[in-house]
Formats: structure tokens, sequence, C-alpha cells
């Protein structure tokens, strides 16, 4: 089809309606091939591919399940309460609070107010970080030749860029991230261990306990050792469900716990939000 003039390239650009590829948003959600919930239910569905980004506003209660497809995608994870983002993840006390800094099923990810952002329901991975953070320009750049995001190697900092700026946020707003699907462990030392991934089709549920802006960049883990660029598709899903409530085992689980969800159920009732 010719696209010389500006007839052929809106009939080009018509033609392409419906089409599907490995990469990309799925609208409506509903349309994605055997969903994990009830069809009506599903609010987000898309394939990220590896050296992209993307981003989404889910409501108090949504499940987000990431999917590690082929075994080399890495998720690297912000999360910001979605009206003020002012109150967003915070790694540190995410692993010092919970005594534990290896994140998993019954992990809580917590905020920099001591109020659960969101909580880890399900886990088949077990290979994931929240000590090294995501890659930068300029490690991109010394060890694959470039970390811009258009390049064939964008560092996972700079893509969060853009989704925060899609968010209405800066630079200065970007903290430390978690990633999923590429893990490192802590010798005795002190020293890491890349511990590489769980292998295709390995998965991770989180559930959101605020209304939640999230961020996504599918790059390599900065501690991977390969020469190349290695960064393969990572599969985003989320549906409506419920948030965690008093009385269930994730909310009974640890004292520390347990004060995140007071903390958390206070706010939102003050707000008339639970």
């Amino acid at each position: 089809m010719a696209t010389a003039t500006t007839y052929g390239a809106r009939a080009h650009a018509r033609a392409q309606e419906g089409t599907r590829t490995e990469t990309m948003p799925v609208v409506p959600a509903a349309d994605w091939p055997a969903p994990p919930c009830e069809a009506g239910h599903l609010v987000w569905a898309e394939t990220v591919a590896g050296g992209n980004y993307t981003h989404r506003v889910l409501a108090r209660g949504t499940e987000l399940r990431l999917t590690d497809v082929r075994g080399d995608a890495c998720a690297h994870l912000l999360l910001y309460a979605a009206d003020r983002p002012w109150e967003r993840l915070n790694a540190a006390d995410t692993v010092k609070v919970q005594w534990n800094a290896y994140l998993g099923e019954g992990v809580l990810l917590l905020s920099d107010q001591g109020r659960v952002l969101a909580s880890v329901v399900a886990d088949t991975s077990g290979r994931h970080d929240a000590l090294c953070g995501t890659s930068t320009l300029v490690r991109n750049t010394a060890r694959y030749g470039d970390g811009t995001p258009q390049s064939p190697s964008p560092a996972g900092r700079e893509l969060f860029k853009l989704a925060a700026a899609k968010n209405g946020l800066e630079p200065r707003d970007l903290p430390p991230s978690l990633s999923f699907f590429q893990g490192v462990e802590v010798r005795d030392d002190g020293t890491l261990d890349f511990t590489g991934s769980a292998g295709p089709g390995a998965d991770i549920t989180l559930r959101a306990e605020q209304d939640v802006t999230v961020l996504i960049a599918n790059v390599p883990h900065p501690a991977d050792p390969r020469a190349d660029y290695v960064s393969t598709p990572l599969e985003v899903l989320a549906w409506r469900a419920a948030p965690t409530r008093p009385g269930d085992p994730l909310w009974e689980a640890t004292p520390e716990g347990r004060r995140a969800f007071l903390n958390t159920a206070e706010f939102l009732t003050a707000r008339g939000l639970a």
C-alpha cells in the first residue's frame, strides 16, 4: 500500500486496526486470550518488550501479575500513592522494617510513611532483588556503548524518567527501585552473587493496598555479568480484586506487617476510602 500521500498513509494506518503483535498493550484488556480472572475484571493486559517500559494507575485491591515469558525479563518496579506521589516505594524500609532483604510471597512493599503500597501474594520465581536498583545511563554507556532510551541498550533509570514524566513526575521523584525475575544473594563478606532467572514462565503477583501509580522498566539487571544486553518480553496483567483485610494471614503474619497495615487502614479510613 502506497504511503507517499496523506491519503495513502491514512489508508495504511487504518488497515492496521486489529493487528496484534508480540509486545503491545491489548485494549480492551478483556480481549486478552485466556485471562486469569473473569474477562470483565481484567483492567490491564500488555506484553512489554525487552528494553522498554510501561506505566498505569491501579485502584486499591487490584492484583497485578508479572510473568517472565522467556526467562530473561527483569521487571524494575516503582510505586507511588496515586494522588500524592510524595508517598512512594521505599526499598530500604521495605527491607529493614521486615527484617528481610529478599522479596517473595508474603513481603509487603512499604512507603516512606510506614504504610503498605502493595503486597506480594504469590511468587513462582524467587529470583528478585531489593538492593541494587536499576541501570543508569553512565553504566550502560560504559558496558554496552549507549544507555539512552532510543538506543539498543536503554538504561532503566532513563526509561523510568519517561514513565515518570507521563505521570507528572520528575527525575528527582525516582527513588531506588525493586527488581523481579533476576536476583542477587548476599555473601557472608557482604558482596553480591547474581543468581539470574528462574526460567521461562515464572510469575509474581502483587496486590495494590492503596490506589497506586505503577512504573515498570524491563531491562537487564545491573549485576547481570553477560557482555550482551539481554532482555526478553514481560507479560503484565492486572484485574479487579479486593485489598487485604484484618484476619487475612498476610495481615496477621508479623507484628511489623500488622502495624504497616494498621497505618494504612487508619489513613484510608480518615479519608473515607476504607
